[in-house]
C-alpha cells in the first residue's frame, strides 16, 4: 500500500472509532442534554470542566462540541476566534481539537468554582498566572494518558482529550446554574430574528433559526457547523456580548500580540431565543461574580432549552 493510501486509511479507522464511541454515549441525534434550571448554592456548587478547543477551518468539524453546556466564543491572534467549551451535565468520549490558552479565559472562568482547565499549552510567560489562578489546570504534561494525536488532520489541529482520564467528574448538573442562569419563559417584546451574525476581523459565526428543530443552527466563517458524525450544531439560546477587546501583556510564538477580552464590567447584548431577538444589558460587578442579563426595564432574561452559546463581539464590530 502507498504512503498516501496508509494515510488515508488512518484517518478513516480514526473517524471510525471516535463515530463509534461518541454513538454509545450520546443521543441518536448527538446533541447535548437540555439545560436543567439550577441556582448556585456555596460549597455544593458543581464542577465544570473547561476545554479550549480550535475554530479554524481545519479543526473542524469539531469533536465532542455538541455535548458542552455552554460554548464561549472570543477573539485570538490576527483576528480569529477560539472556543471555549464548558462541560458539566456529561461528558463526550472525545472533545477536540484542543489548542492554547489565553489570559482572556482567566478571568472568563472565575465565575464557576475552581474549574478544571484542559489546554494544548499557553505562552511561557502565561503558564505562571495560569498555575496561581484559580483553577485546576491540566494540559498534557498533568495528564499525558488524557491526549492523543488523531491522524486524520495535520497537527496542531490534531490534539483530542479522553476526558474520563483526567481526574475529573461530570456532576449531572448544567454548568448554566452555575452563572447564576435558568432556564424559563421569554421576557415580553423582542423583534423577529431570522438569522444573526457576529463578526470577527478574521472570522465569523452565523446563527440561523429552525423552527422544526427548535434551535439556532450554528455556521462557521460561512460553512454549516457540524459535529463528528455529520449533525449540525445548534443552540437554544444565544447571547451575543459586546465588550471591550484591547491588546494584553502577552504574545503567540509568531510575536503577535494577543488580545485580552474584558468580561468585567457592563455593556449591551443581544439574547437569540425562540426566533426572536431580545435587546439586554449585561453586568458582571467583579472577577468572581456571575453575569447578570436583563432587560431594558431590569427584568432577569430566562434561557430557552438546549445549549447556551456566548459570543464575545468586540464593540462596534458585531
Amino acid at each position: 500500500m502507498s504512503a498516501a493510501g496508509i494515510r488515508t486509511s488512518a484517518a478513516a479507522l480514526f473517524t471510525a472509532l471516535v463515530l463509534s464511541v461518541t454513538a454509545a454515549c450520546t443521543g441518536g441525534d448527538g446533541s447535548a442534554p437540555s439545560p436543567r434550571s439550577s441556582s448556585p448554592s456555596g460549597p455544593g456548587r458543581a464542577a465544570v470542566l473547561a476545554v479550549k478547543i480550535d475554530n479554524v477551518a481545519p479543526a473542524r468539524p469539531h469533536t465532542g462540541l455538541e455535548r458542552a453546556d455552554i460554548v464561549y466564543v472570543e477573539q485570538v491572534e490576527a483576528g480569529l476566534s477560539r472556543i471555549l467549551a464548558v462541560y458539566s451535565s456529561a461528558l463526550p468520549p472525545v472533545i477536540g481539537p484542543v489548542r492554547s490558552a489565553r489570559e482572556t479565559d482567566l478571568e472568563l472562568l472565575r465565575q464557576f468554582d475552581r474549574p478544571t482547565l484542559a489546554f494544548s499549552g499557553a505562552q511561557s510567560r502565561l503558564l505562571p498566572v495560569i498555575d496561581r489562578a484559580p483553577l485546576d489546570p491540566v494540559p498534557p504534561s498533568k495528564a499525558p494518558g488524557a491526549y492523543f494525536r488523531g491522524p486524520d488532520r495535520p497537527a496542531p489541529h490534531n490534539l483530542y482529550l479522553r476526558p474520563q482520564r483526567i481526574p475529573f467528574e461530570a456532576s449531572g448538573v448544567n454548568a448554566v446554574g452555575e452563572l447564576g442562569l435558568e432556564t424559563g419563559a421569554p421576557p415580553p417584546g423582542g423583534e423577529r430574528e431570522d438569522s444573526r451574525t457576529v463578526r470577527y476581523p478574521s472570522a465569523s459565526v452565523t446563527f440561523t433559526w429552525s423552527a422544526g428543530r427548535e434551535r439556532w443552527l450554528v455556521s462557521l466563517d460561512g460553512s454549516p457547523a457540524r459535529t463528528t458524525e455529520g449533525d449540525r450544531l445548534g443552540a437554544g439560546t444565544v447571547v451575543v456580548q459586546d465588550v471591550t477587546v484591547r491588546p494584553s501583556d502577552f504574545r503567540d510564538r509568531s510575536g503577535n500580540t494577543s488580545p485580552f477580552t474584558e468580561t468585567v464590567g457592563s455593556g449591551d447584548a443581544v439574547v437569540l431565543r425562540d426566533g426572536r431577538a431580545y435587546e439586554t444589558r449585561w453586568t458582571r460587578s467583579a472577577a468572581d461574580a456571575d453575569t447578570v442579563y436583563t432587560t431594558p426595564d431590569g427584568q432577569r432574561v430566562d434561557l430557552a432549552e438546549g445549549p447556551l452559546w456566548i459570543l464575545y463581539a468586540p464593540r462596534g464590530g458585531a
